[in-house]
């Protein structure tokens, strides 16, 4: 991956990490992290759609 490419991947990162909750566990167990994973991907994923379909 090329370093210009890479800031648009780090944004996403942080916004995961910071907005989303998805630098602390909230809840123990595997699966309870799996889940939480997945709710905040599927978060941001949709941000982005509704922001798409706004153009």
């Amino acid at each position: 991956m090329k370093a210009k490419e890479r800031y648009k991947i780090e944004a996403k990162n942080s916004e995961l990490k910071h907005r989303h909750g998805y630098d602390v566990a909230s809840s123990s167990g595997l699966s309870g992290m799996e889940i939480q994973g997945a709710m905040a991907i599927f978060a941001v994923n949709l941000k982005r759609i509704l922001k798409l379909l706004e153009q």
